[in-house]
C-alpha cells in the first residue's frame, strides 16, 4: 500500500524508518519530511498543515493510510478533513479527530476531562487577560514551585515553573497581557506542583480497545543537571528502570481505561496515539497532561524496541481490531540522544555541514533538523540529530549512543552527557 507520513522530525524519521521495513508497505511519501527520510522514502515540499496540497497528493498517488506525526495538523482537524470529505473519507488517519486533539490544544480542555472522569490530576485553576489579577492572587494560595502553562501549543515550552511568588506573578502577567508564547498563552492554567520523578506513558487506541507501548523518559532542560530552558527533549530512556508491575497496573487501571472509557463516553472519536505525562508521587501516578502524538525523543526510543510490523498496527488501528493484535516488544533497553545547534533552544544557526553518519557503528542515526543541500547533509533546525542504540540495560545502551556522537560533526553541536545518570 501507499502511505502518506506527516512530519519532519526525528519521529517521523523513526516512524518512517520502522515502516518500511512492513511488506505492507509499497510506496512511503513524508511531508515535508528530512534528510533522514529522504535516504528511504519520498519526500514532498509541502507543509504537514496544507490540507489541499495532502488532498491532491492522496488522490495522485493512490494513497491508502495517512499517519500523522505532528500535533498540528490534529489540532487543526485533519482528520475531520478527511472524514468530512467524500473523496477521502474512505482513507484511514492514524490520529485522533479535531474534538480529540483538543487534549493537547488546550491544558484547561484536558484538565477538565480529568477531573469529570476522575483521573488523578493536580488541582488547577485557568486565566485569562481579563483575569490576570485573580490570577495573581490565586498564586498566593499555592505552595512554592508554581506551574504555568500556556494553555495552547507552544511547541514544548509553554511551561514554567518558578520559585518566587513575585517572579510568578510576573510571568503570569508577561504571558497573559504580555503575550509571551503570542496566541498560546492567551489563557493560562496554574497548576499545583507535584514534587516526583516523570515518565512517559503511551497508549495506542482504536477507539473501543488499546495497547500500552513501552515507557519511557525524556529529559527536557537545556543543561546538564537538569537546568536551563525547557527544550523539545535533549534525550529518552526506555524502558524506564523504575516502573515496576505494580506501579503499571495503577498507571493502567486509574489512568489508562478511565481515559479511553472517557473518549467512549464523551463521544470523542479517536484512533491513534494517546501519550500520557505523568509523575511519580510517592509510587501513585498522577497525570500532568495529555498529548494527542507520540513523543519526541521518546519515538526514536520506542519505536525501535517494537518487534511487531508498524503498518500492520496501524491497520488493526483503522479497522478497529486492536484487541486481536500481538504486540511484541523487544526486551533490550533503548536510549537516545539528542544532537542541537548551538544556541538552542534560544537563537541558532543553520546550514551547517554534517559529517562522519558512515563511522557509526550499533546505533541508529535519526534525522530531526536536517536537509539536502548541495549533496550535503546540513542542520536545518534546532535538534538536528538523535543518536539511538539498544543495549541489554541502559548503561550499555546510553555507552554506544556516546560513543557514536563523538563519530558525528558539525560546527556548534551541542549535546547532553548525563542523559540517564538520574537513573543508575
Amino acid at each position: 500500500m501507499n502511505i502518506l507520513l506527516l512530519g519532519s522530525g526525528g519521529r517521523e524519521h523513526a516512524f518512517a524508518w520502522k515502516m518500511v521495513q512492513s511488506p505492507l508497505c509499497d510506496t512511503l511519501f513524508v511531508a515535508p519530511g528530512n534528510a533522514g527520510t529522504a535516504a528511504i522514502a519520498t519526500n514532498l515540499d509541502f507543509s504537514a498543515t496544507d490540507f489541499d496540497a495532502i488532498k491532491a497528493l492522496v488522490i495522485k498517488e493512490n494513497i491508502e493510510m495517512v499517519v500523522v506525526g505532528p500535533e498540528d495538523p490534529l489540532v487543526k482537524g485533519i482528520y475531520d478533513f478527511f472524514k468530512n470529505d467524500h473523496d477521502l473519507k474512505d482513507i484511514p488517519v492514524i490520529g485522533p479527530s479535531q474534538l480529540g486533539a483538543t487534549l493537547e490544544g488546550s491544558k484547561e480542555f484536558a484538565k477538565e476531562f480529568l477531573m469529570k472522569h476522575k483521573i488523578p490530576t493536580a488541582a488547577y485553576d485557568s486565566f485569562t487577560a481579563e483575569t490576570v489579577e485573580k490570577g495573581c492572587e490565586f498564586l498566593t494560595t499555592l505552595q512554592p514551585p508554581y506551574v504555568l502553562k500556556a494553555d495552547g501549543l507552544a511547541a514544548g515550552k509553554g511551561v514554567l515553573i518558578i520559585q518566587d511568588l513575585a517572579e510568578a506573578q510576573e510571568e503570569l502577567r508577561n504571558m497573559l497581557v504580555g503575550q509571551k508564547f503570542g496566541a498560546a498563552s492567551s489563557k493560562v492554567v496554574i497548576e499545583e506542583f507535584l514534587d516526583g520523578i516523570e515518565l512517559s506513558c503511551f497508549v495506542l487506541t482504536d477507539g473501543k480497545s488499546y495497547k500500552i507501548l513501552p515507557t519511557a523518559k525524556d529529559y527536557k532542560r537545556i543543561g546538564e543537571g537538569d537546568t536551563g530552558l525547557n527544550t523539545g527533549g535533549m534525550g529518552a530512556v526506555s524502558p524506564v528502570p523504575y516502573v515496576d508491575a505494580v506501579l503499571m497496573e495503577k498507571i493502567e487501571t486509574r489512568i489508562v481505561k478511565p481515559t479511553i472509557e472517557g473518549f467512549q463516553k464523551d463521544g470523542i472519536e479517536y484512533k491513534g496515539f494517546v501519550f500520557i505525562g505523568l509523575i511519580n508521587v510517592k509510587n501513585e501516578p498522577i497525570v500532568i497532561e495529555y498529548n494527542v502524538r507520540m513523543g519526541d525523543p521518546e519515538t526514536e526510543v520506542v519505536i525501535p524496541r517494537m518487534k511487531s510490523d508498524l503498518v500492520e498496527l496501524f491497520l488493526a488501528v483503522a479497522n478497529e481490531k486492536l484487541d486481536e493484535f500481538e504486540l511484541e516488544i523487544d526486551e533490550r533497553s533503548a536510549t537516545t540522544v539528542v544532537v542541537v545547534s548551538g544556541g538552542y533552544p534560544e537563537d541558532f544557526e543553520k546550514g551547517k555541514v554534517i559529517s562522519g553518519f558512515e563511522n557509526v557503528e550499533n546505533s541508529i542515526v535519526f534525522h530531526a533538523g536536517t536537509k539536502l543541500n548541495n549533496g550535503n547533509i546540513v542542520s536545518n533546525g534546532g535538534r538536528v540529530l538523535t543518536v539511538t542504540s539498544y543495549g541489554d540495560n541502559f548503561e550499555e545502551a546510553i555507552k554506544k549512543s556516546y560513543q557514536n556522537i563523538d563519530k558525528l560533526h558539525f560546527d556548534k553541536m551541542y549535546f547532553r552527557k548525563d542523559i540517564g545518570n538520574d537513573l543508575k
